[in-house]
């Protein structure tokens, strides 16, 4: 059999030193070797403290040195001044990682910086969690490590989900809500400053713990997103659905996000990227980060939109409804062999069976109505999912109205799920203990029908699309090009761009009009100008009876706007009858991505657009380009809509490739590119760049 790893020794260890535990459990510095105890640990504790002789009727030692042996794990219950000298004491002994609960690191500034460099030198290569962190707690087998006062209760709500967290008290707060709730969790493991051990580790090492079905995350900044991408993508593959709440959304939260943890978090829309392409769901709201993990767990596969909902009373079940049809589900009617099975179990005029939702009006909530309604619902081919709606009378009884819907759960793997009106907290932690996730709000049960419907749809990335041959680039200036060398950099890596010429005088601007044919756009050419229209620096519908003049025209109204008179002009074919959109570059600490939107001068009014991450080699794949066109709230303009022809589609693909194969052979060259608008032409007839910025490094 393998040795554990020392991250499987920090999980799961056979020994634990607790350095400055205190004699008394009251105290902070008491609690772990507590806590360890009083939730059976059967290891070997080790109290480290040399004022004390023992602690909690165990031995006390007076250093890390005086220890019988190595410790699996160390938990440092010092301050920052000392810490370091308790971590070069455990490394020396071996020990496999030592948890650092102190503050006072990188997020206090430029000291607490240079502690935590010293903690890290004095670690070596043994494993650091932490510092700043509460520790971890592995529910699976009693073990606690950690000093939180948020974990002083008598017994954890054990179960399937385990959580890692880069803020320690939001641990306790998950911990509290899960226990109420009846939602049973696996591992709780605080990563705060990540010094050493990160999200990635965690989730690597989940994905192999037999007793974790789902993993929830809440995350203030990904420091490595190439381990962070690795892990979560091995996760999606293994079929183990990685949940993120992502805090620091706003520009208020994200400047708390530095201040608390001292690292850079990344723009929020790189993080939709990041997680769309690994596979992670992204929790919209704090409540999120428990209602999806809860549905996830329960493995049922949610294959389509439409939704039953079982109702014995009519408020309640059109909230429900209502909230579902704002998240993109349906809520049809019963089929008439539905609506007649339904009919067959209730007599009388007082059941709704021809509307959803369903309304059969529990009369003291019989149960074997009950599971037959269920029953007829699950098995209909009209309805992937069924959301119960659990009345006053069901909350009167709710042993009752859990025995009835878990009886019905082993004849489909369709999602059922509950909510509850009105508030019951004990119905709702009882059914939810039943495998039926429970809800308290309308909006739960959408994002956790949503997110059953995400996992299941989910799919590897597709092959990254590689050059065949690297493009010459050796040329290139270096800074801003101008709207010409952008061009023809662009048409380098084969983006189709508008036939142009370079002029200087009006009577070249006539003949450069006069060779394109038919009407065409006048153009300052500038690097140091990037939007040309603000300075009234493009003009279009012209001819070449017109361009000479209004080259004049245009030169002394962009000195009087812009303090400098140009002195060369861009004449280009006018393209027409296409859709504009934008294609760029964003860089971020999360890497590189290529942006696609609505374009034209209205491209940051609307911000219609979507993102994806270059992969670590290569770029964008085919799959990518065509799933960013159809995220697009503009995507029915592409397609035809109200009677347009078709855009070309798969000419508006090759360009996204392209230009995302220019991203990747540039790297960090290339400061800034965009291309907006591009012209998606009809149907075979290709796109257009119209005009181009480009940034280079060096």
């Amino acid at each position: 059999m393998k040795a554990p790893s020392a991250i499987e020794r920090l999980l799961k260890p056979r020994s634990v030193a607790v350095i400055g535990a205190s004699a008394d459990p009251a105290k902070t510095a008491g609690r772990p070797v507590a806590y360890l105890q009083k939730h059976g640990f059967t290891g070997d504790i080790y109290p480290v403290n040399p004022r004390v002789d023992a602690v909690n009727g165990l031995r006390c030692f007076p250093d890390i040195a005086s220890l019988p042996g190595a410790p699996d794990v160390g938990i440092v219950l010092l301050g920052a001044e000392r810490a370091h000298q308790a971590v070069r004491a455990l490394a020396e002994r071996g020990t496999a990682a030592a948890i650092v609960l102190a503050s006072g690191y990188t997020e206090t500034g430029e000291e607490g910086a240079r502690r935590q460099q010293q903690l890290i030198e004095a670690a070596g290569s043994m494993r650091l969690l932490g510092p700043n962190t509460i520790g971890l707690v592995n529910l699976t087998d009693n073990i606690v490590l950690s000093a939180s006062g948020a974990l002083e209760m008598d017994h954890f709500p054990m179960g399937a989900i385990a959580v890692v967290s880069q803020s320690g008290g939001i641990l306790g707060s998950l911990l509290s809500r899960a226990a109420a709730r009846g939602i049973g969790l696996s591992k709780l493991i605080a990563t705060s400053n990540e010094v050493d051990l990160e999200l990635a580790d965690f989730i690597d090492l989940l994905v192999d713990d037999e007793a974790t079905k789902v993993i929830a995350l809440y995350v203030e900044a990904v420091r490595n997103p190439a381990r962070f991408r690795a892990a979560a993508l091995r996760a999606a593959q293994a079929g183990k659905p990685v949940v993120a709440f992502k805090i620091g959304r706003s520009e208020a939260g994200a400047k708390a996000a530095v201040s608390h943890t001292g690292a850079m978090a990344g723009a929020d829309s790189m993080y939709d990227a990041l997680f769309r392409q690994v596979g992670v769901i992204r929790a919209r709201t704090f409540d999120d980060l428990l209602d999806v993990p809860v549905a996830l767990v329960t493995g049922r596969k949610l294959r389509g939109n439409r939704v039953a909902i079982l109702t014995s009373t009519g408020g309640a079940g059109t909230l429900v409804s209502d909230d579902l049809g704002m998240n993109g589900f349906e809520t049809p009617a019963p089929d008439a062999v539905t609506a007649q099975a339904l009919r067959a179990l209730q007599t009388g005029d007082h059941a709704v069976l021809d509307r959803n939702p369903i309304d059969v009006t529990l009369a003291g909530l019989q149960p074997d109505l009950l599971r037959g309604a269920i029953d007829v619902l699950l098995q209909s081919p009209s309805y992937d999912a069924l959301a119960i709606i659990v009345g006053s009378s069901g909350v009167g009884r709710p042993e009752l109205m859990a025995n009835a819907i878990q009886d019905c759960l082993l004849n489909s793997d369709k999602p059922v799920i509950a909510y509850l009106s009105p508030h019951a907290p004990a119905a709702g932690a009882l059914l939810t203990q039943r495998g039926v996730p429970a809800f308290t709000g309308a909006e739960s049960c959408s994002a956790a029908l949503g997110a059953m419907l995400a996992a299941g749809r989910w799919r590897p990335p597709a092959p990254a699309s590689v050059a065949l041959a690297a493009v010459a680039i050796d040329d290139l200036p270096r800074g801003s090009l101008d709207e010409a060398q952008a061009k023809q950099l662009f048409t380098r890596f084969g983006v189709p761009c508008a036939r142009e010429h370079v002029v200087t005088t009006a009577a070249e601007a006539e003949a450069a009009a006069r060779e394109l044919g038919g009407r065409v756009v006048l153009k300052i050419l500038s690097a140091d100008i990037t939007h040309k229209s603000d300075v009234g620096g493009v003009a279009v519908n012209l001819t070449a009876e017109t361009v000479g003049a209004r080259l004049q025209e245009m030169a002394s109204a962009v000195e009087v706007r812009a303090g400098v008179r140009p002195h060369r002009f861009l004449v280009q074919e006018m393209v027409g009858g296409g859709t504009e959109l934008i294609l760029g570059v964003h860089h971020d600490v999360l890497g590189t991505a290529i942006l696609l939107g609505m374009g034209g001068v209205a491209a940051e009014l609307f911000k219609d657009s979507t993102m994806r991450l270059l992969p670590p080699e290569g770029g964008l794949s085919r799959e990518d380009g065509l799933s960013m066109a159809h995220d697009l709230k503009t995507w029915p303009l592409l397609d035809g809509f109200r009677g347009r022809p078709k855009a070309d589609v798969d000419a508006l693909v090759s360009t996204v490739v392209s230009f995302s194969l220019m991203a990747a052979q540039l790297g960090a060259r290339l400061l800034e590119a965009e291309i907006n608008p591009v012209f998606v032409l009809p149907q075979g007839q290709g796109v257009r760049a119209a005009d181009g910025v480009v940034v280079l490094a060096y």
